[in-house]
């Protein structure tokens, strides 16, 4: 399920070009075009979800899919440490209706992240 609208799904749909780092059935991950810090990738569901909180119980599989990706990635990448983020609504800081995660990393990281 894609939305027509949605930036992410026109990438999940070949529509916009992405080089990605990984790729499964459920998941594409790429490098963000504008980076938070040294290493910044997006790992994004194929499936169109708007948002964390709206997010249903058949969404569960995916999103812990997200996770094992994300540590393969990093795995990939040679990250001995890095950050996963999700902004859920404009409130957080999320930019693109459809869920995603950042993966940071290259630099020291303090919380709160500023």
């Amino acid at each position: 399920m894609t939305d027509a609208k949605c930036l992410f799904c026109k990438i999940v749909n070949g529509e916009i070009p992405s080089k990605p780092v990984f790729a499964n059935e459920e998941i594409v991950a790429f490098r963000d075009l504008n980076p938070m810090a040294p290493v910044h990738i997006l790992i994004v569901p194929k499936k169109h979800i708007p948002a964390l909180s709206e997010a249903r119980a058949e969404d569960q599989e995916v999103l812990g899919a997200i996770q094992i990706a994300a540590k393969t990635i990093a795995a990939e990448q040679k990250l001995e440490g890095f950050r996963l983020v999700l902004n859920n609504g404009k409130l957080a800081g999320q930019t693109v209706d459809h869920v995603h995660y950042h993966l940071l990393a290259g630099r020291r990281m303090s919380w709160p992240p500023g």
